[in-house]
């Protein structure tokens, strides 16, 4: 496995905050970028300002909100938009890359809307769907990094209050065991690697002035199977363009991999 900087971000939509994206990825140089809900069609993704810092982009999106995006500073050797068996989802989520033999998937996983609702089931037959894909294409011996988007809290250390969220989406038993069951692959959290204490939250709701009382939970995840974990020498989530103008409810974060 050669050296990889990976970036993974929700942009909250792409044209929307192109400034913030291009001004980050100019200044960082990360290898590969994994944006999620970039909200537009495929023949409206602002690709050449992505192509003139160097990048081949890979897109898959569409008119709903949802949509991935993934660029690499080295064409990829292989591309899957969506999942590769099955229909096609309504809202994109699913953008996969394989680079000097890592596979990468980019994920924007489904919020979920509310407990007990047809959209809180889809959420979780989307992640057994995604755990019969990664049985299907790949072994936990090879390297294998999954991240984005994953509207799940893991554990205590992933929430502002443990009371506040108790029994609230992102943060139910339900997810919890579902995310279990993915990662039960051979995937494992490269920032609880490096990090153990209460802290790295990656979203903060714009309503309640959650971000300034610093009220955040961290969904924002990069998990990856042994041969790239271990590798895996930081993973940190930048709380600068949070304060910058009109800025996305999520941070970027950034993996190392040596």
């Amino acid at each position: 496995m050669t050296p990889l900087r990976l970036l993974t971000w929700n942009v909250n939509s792409v044209r929307m905050r192109l400034d913030h994206v291009l001004t980050y990825l100019a200044e960082h140089e990360p290898d590969v970028v994994c944006l999620q809900e970039t909200k537009v069609e495929d023949k409206l993704f602002p690709r050449v300002p992505f192509m003139e810092l160097g990048y081949h982009v890979e897109v898959h999106g569409g008119k709903t909100h949802a949509g991935v995006a993934t660029l690499t500073k080295k064409k990829p050797d292989s591309v899957i938009l969506g999942f590769k068996e099955g229909e096609e989802e309504k809202r994109r989520r699913v953008l996969t890359v394989e680079v000097d033999g890592v596979t990468i998937y980019n994920l924007y996983v489904p919020n979920g809307t509310k407990l007990g609702t047809d959209p809180f089931t889809y959420k979780l037959n989307w992640f057994k769907r995604l755990r019969a894909q990664l049985d299907a294409l790949h072994s936990p011996d090879q390297p294998v990094i999954l991240c984005g988007d994953f509207n799940i809290a893991p554990t205590e250390l992933d929430v502002y209050s443990v009371k506040a969220m108790q029994g609230k989406l992102h943060f139910t038993q339900a997810e919890h065991d579902i995310l279990a069951e993915l990662l039960a692959f051979g995937l494992r959290d490269c920032y609880r690697k490096h990090e153990q204490e209460a802290n790295g939250f990656t979203w903060y709701d714009y309503r309640g002035g959650s971000w300034r009382k610093k009220e955040g939970l961290r969904i924002d995840h990069v998990y990856a199977t042994p041969s790239a974990y271990d590798r895996c020498v930081s993973v940190s989530p930048d709380p600068e363009p949070r304060g910058w103008d009109q800025p996305s409810d999520h941070l970027p974060v950034t993996a190392v991999f040596e």
